[in-house]
Order: C-alpha cells, then sequence, then structure tokens
C-alpha cells in the first residue's frame, strides 16, 4: 500500500465516527485519495456509510466524496435464507456484542434471516437478542442504527404479541429515532413504528403507547399518537366497546392541542375512527321502530360523556372534517 493510501486510512478513521450518511449502492468497501483507489477485500454487508471530505497536511481534499466503507441495506423481501442455521446462532449473540460495527451489521442481517425463515430457532435467545439489538438502536453510527431499525421490523412481523413482554426498550428508541433530524434514520423508524403496529394487537399495543403521549418530548408525544390512531381503529367495533370508546375519546382530545401538527392530525384520525364505529354500532335497526338508547346521536353522546368545553372540540373536528367530505 502506498503511502498517501496509508496516511488516507488514518485520516479517515479518525474522522468516520463523526460523519456519516447513507447510499443505496451495492459497492464494495473502498478508499479514494486524490484519485488513488485502495480496494479492501471482504464481502458486502447490509449497511452503508460514505464519509465527509477532509483534508491532508492542512490542504482540502480535491475529492468531494470519500468512501471508506459503501455497502447496501438490504429489503426484507430480498433476504436469502441462511446457509447454517446452527452456526449462525452459535454465533450470534457474540456478532450482536462486536466492537467492529461491519459485524453487528452482519449479525443483525442473520436476525432478519432468522425472524423470516427460522423464527422458532431464536425463541431460546430471544430475550438476549434484543437487548443486543436494543444497544445497536443506541449505537452513534447511523448505518449500524438503521440496520438495527430494519432488524426491529422484521422482528414485530415474525414474533408480534409474543414480545410484548420485550417491547419497551424497543418503544422508546424507536419513538426517540422517529423523532430525530437525520432523514434517513427517520424513515427506517418510522417504517418500524408501522410493523409494530400492523403485527402487534391493539389490545397489547395501547397500553404500551398510553404513557408515551405524556412524554415531555413534544417529538416523542407525536409519533406516539401517530402510532396511537393507527392501532386503536384496529380494534374493531367490539373492542372499542371493551376498550371503552369514552376513554379513547378523551385521550384523543389530549392531542387535540398538541404542539405539533403531527399530534393533532393523529387525534383528528382517531376521533373520526371513532365516530364512525360509534354511529354503525348505534344506527337504527330496521326492523326496531323504538327510540332506544340505541339510536342516541354522536352529538348527543360527546355532551353526555364529556364536559361541555371537550364536546365542543370534539363536534368542531368531526363536523368541520364531515363536512369537507360532503362538499367535495
Amino acid at each position: 500500500m502506498s503511502d498517501s493510501a496509508s496516511e488516507s486510512l488514518n485520516v479517515h478513521s479518525e474522522s468516520e465516527k463523526n460523519n456519516e450518511c447513507s447510499t443505496n449502492g451495492s459497492i464494495k468497501p473502498q478508499i479514494e485519495q486524490k484519485g488513488e483507489t485502495v480496494a479492501k477485500s471482504g464481502s458486502e454487508v447490509p449497511c452503508s456509510v460514505v464519509e465527509n471530505p477532509t483534508s491532508v497536511n492542512g490542504a482540502a481534499n480535491s475529492v468531494p466524496e470519500v468512501g471508506s466503507s459503501e455497502v447496501e441495506y438490504i429489503e426484507s423481501d430480498h433476504l436469502n435464507d441462511l446457509e447454517d442455521v446452527d452456526l449462525s446462532l452459535k454465533t450470534l449473540l457474540t456478532g450482536l456484542d462486536s466492537k467492529d460495527w461491519v459485524l453487528v451489521c452482519e449479525a443483525l442481517n442473520k436476525v432478519r434471516r432468522l425472524c423470516i425463515f427460522h423464527k422458532d430457532a431464536m425463541l431460546d435467545i430471544l430475550d438476549n437478542v434484543i437487548s443486543l439489538v436494543v444497544k445497536s438502536l443506541k449505537n452513534p453510527r447511523s448505518a449500524v442504527c438503521k440496520t438495527a431499525l430494519m432488524t426491529c421490523a422484521d422482528i414485530f412481523k415474525a414474533y408480534r404479541d409474543d414480545l410484548i413482554d420485550l417491547l419497551d426498550p424497543m418503544l422508546v428508541q424507536l419513538l426517540l429515532k422517529s423523532s430525530q433530524d437525520k432523514k434517513f434514520v427517520c424513515e427506517a423508524a418510522e417504517k418500524a413504528l408501522i410493523s409494530m403496529t400492523t403485527w402487534i394487537s391493539p389490545v397489547s399495543l395501547l397500553p404500551k403507547l398510553q404513557p408515551y403521549l405524556k412524554n415531555r418530548n413534544p417529538r416523542i408525544r407525536a409519533k406516539a399518537a401517530m402510532c396511537f390512531s393507527r392501532s386503536a381503529p384496529k380494534l374493531g367495533v367490539d373492542g372499542i366497546k371493551a376498550y371503552g370508546i369514552d376513554k379513547l375519546i378523551e385521550i384523543a382530545i389530549s392531542q387535540l392541542s398538541g404542539q405539533l401538527p403531527e399530534s393533532r392530525e393523529a387525534a383528528r384520525t382517531l376521533l373520526l375512527e371513532l365516530q364512525t364505529v360509534y354511529e354503525k354500532s348505534h344506527a337504527p335497526n330496521a326492523d326496531d321502530v323504538s327510540d332506544g338508547p340505541d339510536t342516541t346521536s354522536w352529538e348527543d353522546f360527546c355532551q353526555s360523556k364529556l364536559s361541555p368545553l371537550n364536546a365542543q372540540a370534539v363536534l368542531r373536528v368531526t363536523s368541520i372534517v364531515r363536512e369537507g367530505v360532503v362538499g367535495s
């Protein structure tokens, strides 16, 4: 290796901790310095990092972008089965806990493959796996964090309600990551949260989300509200009745005055869903000519169950949106 390439490697090893961005290309790891390329041995791994330009000997680097390690993120549908499941299981925890971020990413991809093809094989070590995935979610290197977020999405799909007791440390990290400024990390976190609300039943998930609706961080409150509004309608008519429609309305009201638009939009969406459910379940029966309590209107229901101020807020939201739909 030439002296200039060696010098470049040393410079990048110091700068790589602070400068990260993603790439979707499938390129072998390489180092570029002033037109010279030194190829590194090794196979592709499921994460991607591109380092920012730096200076050498006080002079600005003329290369606009320097790739320390460029590798692709693999979508779940494109993951292949493992060649040796037993060996992968034996080395999995060691890989997840490695100090080498490339090995961690490789281990995270193994977790994803096990979730898709051999989820039962990982049940005995699932709690340890979740703990180490959470550790990767906290990793300051964006490539590791994003790969861990993709892993969470596959974990939710594979284990669903079986991991509800292990959910709390994952959930708080997902809400945090979906609230940060790094766009490609936020997007991966959002996908993981959507997977969570898709595959975990609302009966199990809603109690886990509720505390975060009162979090001091408005961004976390907003993300939790969005998850809550996606999950609650999955209860269905009977489930909403059992949970308490008035209780769900109160939760939505608490987000109507949210600091961020996402909170307010989530509240409006949930209120409209609850109104629809209520009106369907209280629609007059063609064979029933009596005006019993089952024919109570949405407006009367809100006014009887809520404080005047809250009833007014709910009716304002639901009537305005309904009028807009009719007018369109």
